[in-house]
């Protein structure tokens, strides 16, 4: 009988339980590179850190090359493994084994950063899950599996990230097998490929002069475990969680993108110009607070939505006021 094959898991973010489960099935798991809990914090809140102590896999808290390249020397795994990770490896790491990563696009589009994010953003009606070997180069080298999952009109990255997980947990056990027993994959055809830049928080600020959709599609392209898209109210932030078109609402000639132009109490939403339409706002959540039905924060149709000079103005006057009051004492 032949010994099971050894895999070190590189897994940072929240594919990496999917990951782990699915590759502890087919081999010898030599450690997940993985951020562990800070001290006080339980561990029980980081699902793949508990994971791995069920299943006595060693999580390895050093993400750095150099503690890369010691749990390469002390585990001598057959294949890296990478799932959730935001780092390209460095050629030094490439040629101490083979590596195979797992990315969230249908390559050879949407190389790089958040690429679920950019795909519902940009209106695309599919992505996909892609597993390939890794060669020099972002989300470069011969794709091993790739497996298409649709966007739907109100499909939110939580959606898709949960599906890529369901097949991730299904097929990368075999696939990385696959690939150790000799199968070489296909080339990806560089002609088509593009790429997304890394986004970050502030990316997710919500521009009510674009069209319903596109703030629809930005609001569900930042679903959690993503920040989630915002806006302001007064100088508040304001993170929308749940919203949608409003159907059968009013056309506006006069137009205020981000103005409220309806609230009922009873059912919880707020409906809320944009540059087309009227999008309906479900849950918010005010200065990273929990989720709350949008009319109970936002009370009032003659209110706007966004960061407004006029805002900006009247914090810098009270802000002044509360100087001048400190000065007197």
């Amino acid at each position: 009988m032949h010994a099971r094959k050894r895999v070190l898991l590189l897994g940072y973010g929240p594919a990496a339980l999917s990951a782990l489960d699915s590759l502890a099935a087919r081999f010898e798991l030599v450690g997940v590179v993985r951020k562990v809990p800070e001290a006080g914090e339980p561990e029980a809140g980081d699902e793949v850190c508990r994971r791995a102590r069920e299943l006595k896999v060693p999580v390895l808290p050093d993400l750095s090359a150099a503690g890369i390249e010691r749990a390469i020397a002390e585990g001598s795994p057959d294949c890296i493994v990478v799932s959730s990770h935001n780092r390209l490896l460095g050629e030094k790491i490439l040629r101490l084994c083979p590596c195979v990563n797992v990315h969230h696009s249908k390559l050879p589009r949407y190389r790089g950063r958040a690429a679920i994010n950019w795909s519902i953003i940009n209106g695309e009606l599919e992505t996909a899950i892609t597993i390939h070997a890794i060669s020099p180069g972002a989300d470069a080298g011969r794709i091993l599996y790739q497996e298409t999952i649709p966007i739907g009109p109100h499909t939110t990255a939580a959606d898709v990230l949960a599906a890529s997980n369901d097949i991730q947990r299904k097929v990368l056990g075999d696939t990385v097998a696959r690939f150790l027993e000799g199968y070489p994959g296909e080339e990806q055809d560089e002609s088509a490929a593009s790429y997304g830049c890394a986004r970050i928080s502030s990316d997710g600020e919500i521009d009510w002069s674009q069209p319903t959709m596109r703030v629809y599609a930005l609001i569900r392209g930042l679903s959690p475990p993503w920040p989630g898209a915002y806006t302001y109210l007064d100088t508040r932030r304001v993170a929308v969680v749940r919203a949608e078109p409003a159907s059968e609402a009013r056309r506006y000639a006069g137009r205020v993108p981000g103005r409220v132009i309806a609230r009922s109490g009873a059912e919880g939403f707020v409906d809320v110009l944009t540059g087309d339409g009227v999008l309906r706002l479900r849950e918010i959540r005010i200065d990273g607070g929990p989720a709350v039905h949008a009319a109970t924060v936002i009370t009032s149709t003659t209110q706007t939505l966004g960061l407004r000079c006029a805002d900006l103005l009247k914090r810098i006057e009270y802000l002044q006021m509360r100087l001048e009051d400190a000065t007197r004492r």
